[in-house]
């Protein structure tokens, strides 16, 4: 479990308030944790630019792949890094650089991904920092989705089905 804590509250309102995303490290393997989570926030409502430069211009999930965040067009409220704690580091001073183009506001680091050097100068920027946690879960969390047992989807059940 990280030592780093987040007031449900101020999560919840990110997520409420958030409307496009960039997701720096963005797969089309559908076996990787940034494509089922690119498809479920997509599902929801928000807008994803996937951000991989091994595959800008390509498509995952119907959605222009960019080769960074510069090159994503419009604002963006939120960058989601699927990427290394070190590579967090130059995403972030990116954001920074960027922030008022762009207007984002939230700096997302996925699970096990942790840059407290980074986070305290896009925090000095005036940017919200989430690390080590994953929209995905936490939206699920957050917003009734996850039942007691991990899941609450309505389709898996142990009743036997009707004949």
């Amino acid at each position: 479990m990280s030592e780093l804590h987040y007031d449900d509250m101020m999560m919840q309102r990110v997520l409420k308030d958030t409307r496009t995303i960039a997701m720096a490290g963005a797969s089309p393997n559908w076996v990787r944790p940034s494509n089922f989570a690119m498809k479920y926030l997509l599902g929801k409502g928000y807008k994803v630019h996937p951000i991989n430069p091994g595959h800008a211009g390509k498509e995952i999930w119907d959605q222009t792949v960019y080769a960074s965040l510069a090159d994503v067009p419009g604002p963006i409220d939120m960058l989601d890094i699927f990427r290394n704690s070190a590579a967090a580091g130059d995403l972030v001073d990116e954001v920074i650089s960027l922030k008022d183009e762009k207007q984002i506001k939230i700096v997302w680091l996925q699970l096990g991904v942790i840059n407290h050097e980074a986070a305290a100068r896009a925090e000095a920027a005036g940017l919200i920092v989430i690390m080590d946690r994953c929209p995905k879960i936490e939206y699920g969390r957050l917003f009734g989705e996850l039942g007691w047992s991990g899941v609450n989807s309505g389709i898996i059940s142990s009743k036997k089905r009707p004949t």
